[in-house]
């Protein structure tokens, strides 16, 4: 064996293998220049090469005497090609490349082997023309110039097969170990055992480390695969993949984030341009000190840098927080209150044809609680003075909180029961192929054979189904765990059972139990059945290491995942658009339209019982969830009987013969009392018209001239509403104890003829 050469593998203690590098460098002359001998050689044995192309092994034998150069490249490819299979043709492309650069390979710089070894195998044939290649020189140059450490970095070259790269340098049983670990894992979250895209990066951070072992690397070398592979999607997505694998291997410690295709530093930049720097620098020392929520703290800063930005348009001369007076603040609200859309915002272009229409009054409301938070936790932690109170000074207008009331936006009973029957009939034709996949990256995301696009049929069922029937927000949804759906006994009733469905932490308290369909019970044990095993991920809630139910290739599914893929597949499988006149159909919606549903039933739950059910905190935030449904309104109306409690109908007698003789002295309408006919002609304002009092306007029926008037030719009977106080009302409806009220209330009222009842 050459003495430059070590043994590929050597035993460890435990009986494992390890790779050592198979080359001793420092043994082998490096100079730089070419004796003159050498530059003879290479002269004499390439003179006419370009004409003839003569064989490599006719050419190797004229340049026997470079042994120098040639003792490095065979001892590289005694371990590249151990076969003999391209090495005479590496040999010869290499030693015309140093005839051509008149110095040793071991002078080159990255430059000179790129363009050598070219972008392919044919640029590679043509730019060598010394020779007929026949194919796999290329390889085989990038792995002899990688063994030797010419060259270092690999991922320049497109096109190159990384893992069979990596099998000539460190061997096919260390590399195929190696990748089997990583696909195993990955395999079993749900990716295809043979992953090509995830078996080619982990060769390249090989290939990177200079080790063909997984327990070489360091945080730093997979830092910098990041920032080298962040540019593409597809590997962006692979890398979280590797991380989340060799976290599952317990090689990296720290949990890998999902991948962020937006440019944070940009949109930062862009954010606090044109904003006074103290400002922003106390915006930002008050999002990093604040207590609340991640998503609340960057909905907060963005509306406070926008009033960052009208100070810079209306009052340059300040720059801090400290420098804001009542009148400052005064002014502030006065701006938020005629404030228009696009006013003060950096990125004008999610705006969408909305600019310049006044600002919806829960936006005004929301730009003035984020000030008010902000000034007074400024305030509390002695930051700044405290010259106003924050509380009064930025409190929402009343003419605005005027304008915010409960107004759940329900979808229609036809779209929601289309929506339904999509989602109960949901097939694998109707997934199509999204993000990545839609790319036409297939091994990355697997077969559509068993996936929609990308997650499996029977996620995507259970995920509908629950967004139907649980009532639940995105954030619970995408948050639930594995064995949340549960069967239980029903109380009072033996051999029964309903299915219930454990909630988690949610926006405004604990986790809580809900009763489901029990559609919904089965779809998510169904998917259950058929989910792959997962790592446990961390619920940035809670902060707990838990099982999401949906989750699929390490990964929970996004939060925005309904609003952008699912809703928009089962409106088109429905058939129905995917907004309607209140707007966008979105994943909260359906929680409006469930718990107006059920509070519009047959048998309806109560205000309380819809509260516990959706987990609100306060009835009142329920009232913003519920609508009346105009069928179930227009029913209690009429089952209230407003008019019939109101009005009631007295029959009046009409004397015709009285009218036409235009006689003044003789009554011409008479009320019809039941027990008698009262003739007094503001009958609806005497106080004695529920009890009469028998003045000289009763005529009694009994007597002959109520009966000759009720018989009378010329007699019309007509009906007249008569207005009832709540006591006449209940007069009416027999109740004898106001009956009794009324009559001694009227004991001392006079009556039409200003007689006055006697006492009883």
């Amino acid at each position: 064996m050459n003495k430059s050469r070590t043994a590929p593998t050597q035993t460890l203690a435990s009986g494992a293998r390890a790779w050592a590098w198979p080359l001793r460098i420092p043994a082998y002359d490096r100079g730089d220049a070419l004796t003159a001998a050498e530059q003879r050689i290479l002269i004499y044995g390439f003179s006419g090469a370009m004409r003839t192309e003569r064989k490599a092994s006719v050419i190797l034998n004229q340049l026997a005497g470079v042994g120098r150069l040639l003792t490095p490249i065979n001892d590289a490819l005694a371990v590249v090609d151990g076969e003999g299979g391209c090495g005479d043709r590496v040999k010869v492309i290499l030693l015309h490349q140093c005839a051509r650069q008149e110095t040793s390979f071991w002078a080159w710089d990255d430059t000179v082997w790129r363009e050598m070894i070219g972008t392919s195998q044919r640029s590679l044939a043509l730019a060598n023309h010394v020779i007929t290649c026949a194919g796999g020189e290329r390889e085989a140059l990038i792995a002899v110039a990688y063994l030797l450490q010419c060259l270092n970095d690999t991922s320049c070259f497109k096109g190159l097969k990384r893992a069979a790269l990596a099998e000539k340098v460190f061997g096919k049983d260390h590399v195929t170990a190696t990748l089997k670990r990583v696909t195993d894992i990955a395999a079993k979250w749900g990716y295809r055992s043979s992953n090509k895209l995830l078996m080619s990066m982990v060769a390249e951070l090989l290939l990177m480390n200079r080790q063909p072992d997984l327990e070489s690397l360091t945080a730093e070398l997979i830092e910098e695969a990041r920032v080298r592979w962040c540019d593409s999607i597809p590997r962006s997505c692979l890398f979280f993949l590797l991380t989340r694998a060799l976290t599952g291997l317990g090689i990296v410690l720290d949990e890998p984030k999902v991948r962020d295709t937006v440019d944070r530093e940009f949109m930062h930049a862009a954010g606090i341009a044109n904003i006074a720097s103290d400002w922003v620098t106390m915006v930002e020392q008050w999002e990093a000190t604040s207590t609340l929520t991640a998503r609340s703290r960057r909905q907060f800063r963005s509306r406070i840098l926008k009033a960052g930005r009208w100070m810079k348009d209306r009052h340059p001369e300040i720059t801090r927080a400290d420098q804001w007076t009542r009148e400052t603040a005064a002014e502030y609200v006065a701006a938020v209150d005629r404030m228009r859309v696009g006013d003060y915002v950096w990125n004008t272009a999610v705006l969408s044809g909305k600019s310049g229409k006044p600002i919806a009054a829960r936006s005004k409301k929301a730009l003035l609680d984020s000030m008010r938070c902000f000034f007074a936790d400024a305030q509390e932690w002695e930051w700044i003075p405290r010259r106003f109170d924050s509380s009064r000074a930025f409190a929402t207008p009343r003419s605005v909180k005027s304008l915010i009331g409960p107004s759940p936006r329900t979808i229609a009973d036809d779209l929601w029961a289309k929506l339904l029957w999509a989602g109960l009939n949901l097939t694998l034709s109707d997934l199509p192929l999204h993000g990545s996949a839609a790319s036409g990256s297939d091994n990355l995301h697997g077969s559509r054979r068993c996936t929609g696009g990308y997650y499996p049929l029977e996620m995507m069922r259970a995920l509908s189904i629950v967004w139907l029937f649980a009532g639940l927000r995105s954030d619970e949804i995408v948050r639930l765990r594995v064995g949340c759906a549960r069967k239980e006994p029903l109380a009072g009733n033996l051999g029964e059972h309903c299915w219930m469905l454990d909630v988690p932490v949610h926006k405004t308290g604990t986790a809580f139990s809900k009763p489901i369909d029990a559609v919904v019970g089965e779809a998510v044990l169904t998917w259950e059945r058929v989910r792959p095993v997962q790592p446990l991920a961390v619920d940035n809630k809670t902060g707990e290491q838990v099982e999401f139910l949906f989750s699929y290739r390490a990964k929970m599914i996004p939060h925005n995942y309904l609003n952008r893929h699912l809703i928009p597949t089962l409106c088109r499988k429905a058939g129905i658009p995917a907004a309607d006149a209140r707007g966008q159909i979105s994943s909260h919606r359906a929680r409006s339209t469930i718990a107006s549903q059920l509070f519009n039933a047959r048998e309806p739950m109560t205000l309380f019982e819809l509260q516990a059910w959706l987990g609100h905190r306060s009835p009142v935030t329920t009232q913003h969830y519920v609508a009346f449904t105009p069928t179930k309104l227009a029913k209690a109306y009429s089952e209230a009987q407003y008019f019939q409690r109101n009005l009631r109908m007295m029959e009046v007698l009409i004397d015709r013969q009285a009218i036409d003789e235009r006689s003044t002295d003789q009554p011409w309408r008479y009320y019809d009392l039941g027990h008698g006919l009262c003739s007094y002609e503001f009958f609806d304002q005497c106080p004695h018209r529920m009890a009469c009092a028998r003045c000289d306007f009763y005529v009694p029926k009994e007597s002959t001239r109520a009966e000759l008037l009720a018989s009378k030719a010329g007699m019309i009977r007509m009906l007249q509403e008569i207005p009832l106080t709540d006591e006449e009302r209940d007069a009416v409806d027999g109740d004898q104890e106001a009956v009794e009220r009324l009559l001694r209330r009227l004991d001392a009222t006079p009556a039409p003829d200003g007689s006055i009842r006697p006492k009883r």
